[in-house]
């Protein structure tokens, strides 16, 4: 899977066909976690979550961790360099196979990325990222999902077809079918805090935090 393709596009891709709610979404529960000292950001993309992230928490030790060399170039870019701001530690790697180098992270974010994969690498991941996590951590995460009922549904349905076959086709996206993470954190001592749902059902926010 690599979005490499995809990197100088994704901006105004997102923009067109979404305008700015998926920002929203990731920036959703930012000010509740802007004391956090040690975060780990998966699959961040070109860095627009990054940037917000790094000024409400500008003392922060940050990793960031992208399958993706021009995605990572992008958010390098975009979060800049500034006075009295631990530098951010870029990391060009698989999240499947990666192993975070130290534990004790407070702060875990995930936006738009668990939907990549299949369920047996999402029950994996979230097992090695929780175990990455210190006592009472928080988990941020923004996805999409499929709405409940009424014509909602048929349309989160069709958006979601269409987005894992151009996906899949582009990225070569493991991943088939949208899979919930809710059970694998709450199997790894997540709960869930709070959740925002958007955009007719399609999109929602959530902040988890570890029962440690």
């Amino acid at each position: 899977m690599s979005f490499d393709l995809l990197a100088p596009h994704y901006r105004w891709m997102e923009f067109v066909l979404a305008g700015d709610k998926l920002q929203r979404c990731r920036t959703a529960f930012l000010d509740r976690v802007a004391e956090s000292r040690k975060i780990l950001i998966l699959g961040e993309g070109n860095g627009r979550f990054l940037r917000e992230c790094r000024r409400k928490s500008p003392h922060a030790k940050i990793t960031c961790v992208d399958a993706s060399a021009r995605m990572l170039a992008l958010a390098r870019e975009r979060a800049g360099r500034g006075a009295g701001r631990e530098p951010i530690d870029f990391v060009c790697a698989d999240a499947l196979a990666w192993t975070p180098p130290e534990s004790g992270f407070d702060l875990i974010v995930t936006h738009f990325f668990l939907d990549c994969f299949q369920a047996g690498q999402l029950e994996s991941l979230v097992a090695k990222l929780a175990d990455a996590a210190a006592p009472g951590a928080n988990w941020l995460l923004a996805d999409f999902q499929s709405a409940t009922a009424g014509w909602q549904r048929y349309r989160s349905r069709l958006i979601l077809w269409m987005m894992y076959r151009f996906f899949r086709v582009v990225t070569r996206l493991p991943a088939t079918a949208l899979i919930s993470p809710d059970v694998f954190l709450e199997r790894n001592g997540f709960k869930l805090r709070a959740r925002e749902v958007r955009d007719w059902g399609l999109l929602h926010s959530d902040w988890w935090q570890h029962d440690g």
